[in-house]
């Protein structure tokens, strides 16, 4: 599957908003695996048709399921590309951790006082009593 463009700000804020709920969660978990009527969706949860509901309108805003009518249900899966967005995004800011651990690894592997630059020779204050 080829990944369409970048998510916007206003679509990553609505994304982790949605993923922010345990409920929208297990709903968009349920809705992988096919399509789910919102009133069969509902019996699942001990809260009211109008509360799943809600949940079911914030993940379609987020674009992380597609909402149609059937006669008079209305259905609901999950909407692949646009987890397949976010999954994107996530995988670039782990990159991103990565590279910046990888670097902090490195700094911290290198011998004391190995700055890169040759070091200056220390004056011997001994000598210089001396003379």
């Amino acid at each position: 599957m080829v990944v369409g463009i970048e998510l916007s700000d206003h679509e990553i804020d609505r994304v982790f908003h949605a993923l922010a709920a345990a409920t929208r969660r297990d709903i968009l978990r349920r809705t992988l695996s096919g399509e789910y009527s919102v009133s069969a969706l509902a019996r699942e949860y001990d809260m009211s048709f109008a509360a799943v509901q809600k949940h079911v309108t914030v993940l379609e805003a987020a674009g992380l399921i597609v909402k149609r009518a059937e006669g008079r249900e209305r259905l609901v899966r999950a909407d692949p590309e646009m987890i397949a967005r976010a999954r994107a995004l996530l995988a670039r800011y782990e990159e991103m951790w990565r590279a910046r651990i990888d670097r902090l690894d490195a700094l911290l592997a290198e011998p004391a006082g190995s700055s890169g630059t040759p070091e200056e020779p220390k004056n011997d204050h001994r000598r210089n009593e001396g003379e």
